[in-house]
């Protein structure tokens, strides 16, 4: 499928999960959903981590428990449930971020760069670390294609 029209289709599905007030803005979304999975959104699930933006219990936790259709958040498959429906994982990364944004890199700003990092190893361990090998393939080339350089 057309990398651009994927990320089309995806900033449609994030359309609703962004606003002012929330850290990540959609091409940054769009991009930490194409490092994770490629945005794989048939929901499946790889050993620990699950949905699109292949997010864990803890990770989902940690980010307030979104769920899907009011769901509460004590009931045993809402994790699953969240994690593999596409609005809700990237409600789970926005609260994520808004928990734990900091500037991982040292360049005196909180940007999607800090955003990846965060992502991959955790809102206490991104400091001094680098990205993955094809995660980071991933996102670099996800950023060049929406031309989001250092953008949140």
């Amino acid at each position: 499928m057309d990398k651009l029209y994927m990320f089309g289709v995806l900033a449609l599905c994030f359309a609703g999960v962004f606003s002012d007030d929330l850290p990540v803005t959609q091409q940054c979304l769009g991009c930490l959903c194409e490092a994770s999975s490629n945005c794989d959104i048939s929901g499946n699930c790889a050993g620990d981590v699950c949905g699109p933006f292949r997010i864990t219990w803890a990770y989902w936790a940690d980010a307030g428990k979104p769920t899907v259709n009011n769901e509460a958040p004590d009931a045993p498959q809402a994790y699953l449930h969240c994690a593999s429906d596409t609005y809700c994982s990237a409600l789970a990364v926005q609260g994520y971020m808004q928990k734990f944004q900091q500037d991982c890199n040292g360049d005196n700003r909180i940007d999607c760069d800090d955003f990846a990092l965060i992502h991959k190893h955790g809102g206490y361990g991104c400091k001094g670390q680098t990205l993955p090998a094809v995660f980071g393939q991933r996102y670099q080339q996800c950023k060049i294609l929406v031309g989001g350089q250092g953008q949140q």
